[in-house]
């Protein structure tokens, strides 16, 4: 008997068949839509993976984990959607309206675990019990729009206009900016709305405002995830602090931010996509609200623009940037 025989024939031959088995055993695959890029949304997938290894899926071994980075191009969410069809897709993760709106059109049965619901969401019947073939956890955005602005305040006392930048495709655009609005009036701070749709928007949005507002709030969207250095460059610029919703923003130049903390959304996430591989209906499985919450504050930035952040401030703060 040739060696080569031996190694593919005898030997196998000798394994228990449980083994021969698992050797062959279709691993599940598990689907991940992400609309920004490996830079911008990279630590919080990592957070995914090591939860799924911790759960016992581990990439290659126990599950084929299929990421598809949209890097700031939606126009690519309906054909990332059918190569996860090809694919016999057990579930799907994702961070974006607008990518469970596709998926749920290109594969109507498919369970797909959603990290950043908002209150209200059409894709579930109730936060207890979802009812259909989405579940995840909330991201509560527009309702962090009242803190968001005190904590401006607490930074730049004289606040009497904030500009709100926020995307015009963005469902959540619209809500926050009435809810932030509304804070804004009880201080008798004027809030100005200011919509963007591609890169060459933001500069001129900017402008508007430079001189005429003393800071600029940021609405999350994965177009600005994308173009965080490019915002926070021109705000900068302009003189104007910025609250963001997203560390990383601030990491990359902004003022502060204060909001859920998407690593650990993102890490729970694998706890629904463990519990729908085991044989779950995401139908039964209870949308989680975030149980923690990040405030980060660039005092390069803040020193940069005059301020003076409380003392306060910063010792309740998770991240200080100096």
């Amino acid at each position: 008997m040739r060696r080569r025989d031996f190694i593919t024939g005898g030997l196998a031959a000798a394994w228990p068949l449980a083994a021969r088995g698992q050797q062959v055993r279709k691993l599940p695959v598990v689907g991940f839509l992400i609309p920004g890029t490996e830079q911008s949304h990279g630590k919080w997938v990592a957070a995914f993976t090591k939860r799924m290894a911790e759960l016992g899926w581990t990439d290659d071994q126990t599950v084929r984990l299929e990421y598809r980075w949209a890097a700031g191009h939606p126009e690519r969410y309906p054909e990332f959607a059918t190569e996860f069809v090809h694919l016999k897709a057990a579930v799907v993760v994702t961070s974006i309206n607008d990518g469970v709106t596709i998926l749920k059109q290109t594969a109507p049965e498919m369970p797909i675990v959603h990290t950043a619901m908002l209150s209200g969401s059409p894709f579930i019947a109730s936060l207890s019990h979802p009812g259909g073939t989405v579940t995840g956890l909330s991201q509560i955005g527009s309702e962090l729009g009242g803190k968001r602005l005190q904590l401006l305040r607490d930074v730049v006392p004289q606040l009497r206009r904030v500009a709100v930048l926020g995307v015009d495709r963005d469902v959540k655009r619209v809500p926050e900016t009435e809810q932030v609005t509304a804070a804004a009036k009880l201080h008798g701070i004027e809030a100005v709305p200011l919509v963007v749709s591609k890169l060459d928007d933001v500069a001129p949005a900017i402008a508007s405002v430079k001189g005429n507002a003393e800071a600029l709030y940021v609405i999350i969207h994965p177009f600005i995830s994308v173009n965080q250095i490019v915002i926070n460059t021109l705000a900068l610029e302009a003189r104007l602090p910025t609250m963001h919703g997203l560390p990383e923003h601030v990491r990359s130049g902004g003022l502060m931010s204060y909001g859920p903390s998407f690593e650990d959304l993102f890490a729970r996430a694998g706890n629904y996509v463990d519990k729908i591989l085991r044989g779950a209906k995401a139908a039964d499985l209870p949308v989680e609200q975030p149980v923690k919450f990040d405030l980060v504050v660039n005092l390069n930035i803040a020193k940069a623009l005059g301020l003076s952040v409380p003392v306060s401030l910063l010792s309740s703060a998770d991240e200080v940037i100096e």
